[in-house]
Order: C-alpha cells, then structure tokens, then sequence
C-alpha cells in the first residue's frame, strides 16, 4: 500500500496575481521614502539608521510599523503607505 502527501497553499490562491515590476527611479531625491517596521527584534535599529542616511542626503521618510511580526500590517498601514510613498524600505530579519 502506497501514502501520498497532499501539500496545500495557504494563500487559498488558483492563479497568483502577476504584476509588472516596477521600474526603479534614476534618484531618490524629491520622493518620499516609506520605512516599515515589521516588528522583528532590532528591525527599528535598522530603519534608524536608514533614515538617518536618508536625512542626511535630504530624503523625504516617513515611518510605518506593525504591531506585531506575526500578523500582516493594518489596512490603514498600507494604505497609507500607498497614498504618502513613492517607495517603500521594509525592515526585515531572521
């Protein structure tokens, strides 16, 4: 008798979305820069030290950070990313 292995997709997705990649720009200079803090250990020492880099060369930052690393961000989070940055730096670990 033989067993087989059902593997399943958590995302629930058929098809995934595909997406053309987003071309990046020539500079950084006169966009505004979003950072997120996921909420892993020392990720915000990360996105300080991005942002100071950042200020030093007169970027526009804004902060975003989740609640916590075990769930994904608030609706509002990215939405408010989406509608105040052009790009986004998001402060990853592990």
């Amino acid at each position: 008798m033989s067993q087989s292995t059902v593997l399943l997709d958590p995302t629930a997705e058929t098809t995934p979305a595909k997406r053309q990649r987003k071309a990046p720009p020539a500079a950084l200079e006169g966009l505004t820069i979003g950072l997120l803090d996921i909420g892993k250990a020392r990720g915000d020492e990360f996105i300080d030290r991005v942002e100071e880099l950042m200020a030093e060369r007169g970027i526009i930052v804004r902060r975003y950070a989740k609640p916590t690393n075990t769930k994904t961000a608030p609706v509002e989070v990215l939405q408010a990313i989406t509608t105040e940055c052009d790009l986004v730096v998001e402060a990853l670990s592990d």
